[in-house]
């Protein structure tokens, strides 16, 4: 049994487009967040893909060209991160089940690792500049809100 590649067609016979990532196939299925930063009551991004498959965590980003602005994945389970054969440099926002920033990676260039960020369970990935641009730090809560 051949196994589809990111970027085939689904089941149902439609090629899907991920409108977070630019021109980044991805399968059915995908959740969408809001992250609003609570404790400076801000939103620090407006459209965030959740990567919840082993899959989609493994893939990551490397398939977008770029994150735009308001745009990021939010990775599950992942308290390390790798950015090889990453075009592009990201902001790493590590976050506890709680809610909590325990680590923020500013400008995380190619091929680099974030072996493990202590207390982390989640990591947030953003462009490059946007963690600072919200004033997100050690400590501040993070809310994902469900999309539509």
């Amino acid at each position: 049994m051949a196994r589809k590649r990111l970027g085939s067609r689904t089941d149902r016979g439609a090629f899907l487009v991920c409108p977070a990532c630019d021109d980044a196939p991805v399968t059915e299925g995908h959740r969408f967040v809001r992250i609003e930063n609570v404790t400076r009551a801000t939103t620090l991004a407006e459209r965030v893909r959740v990567a919840s498959s082993s899959r989609d965590r493994t893939v990551g980003l490397l398939r977008t060209p770029e994150v735009k602005a308001g745009q990021g994945l939010w990775i599950e389970r992942s308290p390390s991160i790798h950015m090889f054969f990453m075009p592009y440099a990201i902001d790493a926002v590590f976050v506890s089940k709680a809610g909590r920033v325990t680590k923020v990676v500013a400008n995380l260039k190619p091929w680099r690792v974030v072996w493990w960020a202590r207390g982390a369970r989640d990591c947030l990935e953003l462009r490059a500049g946007a963690a600072a641009e919200s004033g997100t730090q050690i400590g501040d809560e993070l809310r994902p809100v469900d999309l539509p």
